[in-house]
């Protein structure tokens, strides 16, 4: 069964650097405006929440974990094989909602992700670099877009990594 769903992804304080969450999927696909912009298959969903503190830098290392990050089963049935090894495919969003900061009040406060003058060029740069290291372009969102996520999560396998943290 698809759920359609609205990921709304609060996260304190425990980060502060460039993060993804990545999910394992079946499937996934991008809907705006009630038109189908991406899908993927088998593969990589990774919403990307950038920070004023992110650079360059932390868009290469996360680019370069999602790829050989080893969340696919080998023929033993156990998660040893990276996105790059089995050929899946990458789909990536731009979610500033995952810097949002909780700590008063009940309305998140987004003041931490970075301004679109900031974030788009990053957001670029990570797309750029992880279809360099898959040797195919990822799949996209589009930066700012009001989106329908719809995705088959596989597992379910749902990893956070942060930047800044190295984890």
């Amino acid at each position: 069964m698809v759920a359609k769903i609205v990921i709304i992804a609060i996260f304190t304080t425990l980060f502060d650097g460039m993060r993804i969450v990545v999910q394992r999927v079946r499937r996934a696909s991008v809907t705006i405006d009630g038109k189908l912009h991406s899908a993927i298959g088998n593969g990589l969903l990774v919403l990307a929440g950038i920070e004023d503190a992110d650079g360059p830098e932390d868009a290469a290392w996360l680019a370069a974990r999602i790829v050989s990050l080893r969340v696919f089963d080998d023929s033993n049935g156990v998660m040893n094989l990276s996105a790059a090894e089995t050929g899946s495919e990458i789909m990536i969003v731009s979610q500033f909602t995952l810097h949002a900061s909780t700590k008063k009040g009940n309305r998140p406060s987004y003041i931490r992700a970075a301004r679109p003058e900031k974030a788009i060029p990053l957001y670029e740069e990570f797309i750029a670099r992880t279809g360099e290291l898959l040797g195919k372009m990822p799949a996209t969102g589009v930066f700012g877009a009001m989106m329908d996520i719809e995705l088959v999560n596989d597992g379910p396998v749902t990893i956070i990594i942060d930047s800044r943290n190295r984890e």
